[in-house]
């Protein structure tokens, strides 16, 4: 059973850092591209951020570059999003993603989540 799990949410006041988890049961993660979006209330769904498989590129949506870094340990089979000098406007429920057959440039289109981890609160105070 392919599963995704989020950790590491939480309040943090602006300018600090978070950083999320997304460890992956069933399946070896390594070999599939990994997303992080995010929703904030009343707003839809955006990608923030995607490693492709085998690691090759990363991907980040504009307003998350040079603050957000994406990474991997396949030892853990765990995807991380490392967020710093986090902002208001970040706050939002974060989701990790996986897709077996689109690819991370699917992420920005909606066009890429064939499973979904059940999101982690990251609240960031002003």
């Amino acid at each position: 059973q392919v599963q995704l799990i989020e950790s590491g949410g939480g309040l943090v006041q602006s300018g600090g850092s978070l950083r999320l988890s997304c460890r992956a049961r069933g399946f070896d993660s390594g070999n599939f591209p990994i997303a992080w979006f995010r929703q904030a209330p009343g707003k839809e769904r955006e990608g923030v951020s995607c490693i492709s498989r085998r690691d090759h590129d990363t991907y980040y949506t504009d307003s998350v570059k040079g603050r957000f870094t994406i990474s991997r340990d396949r030892t853990q089979n765990t995807v991380y999003l490392q967020m710093n000098s986090l902002k208001p406007e970040d706050t939002a429920v974060y989701y990790c993603a996986t897709d077996f057959e689109a690819r991370c440039s699917s992420f920005y289109t909606g066009g890429f989540g064939d499973y979904w981890g059940q999101g982690t609160q990251v609240t960031v105070s002003s």
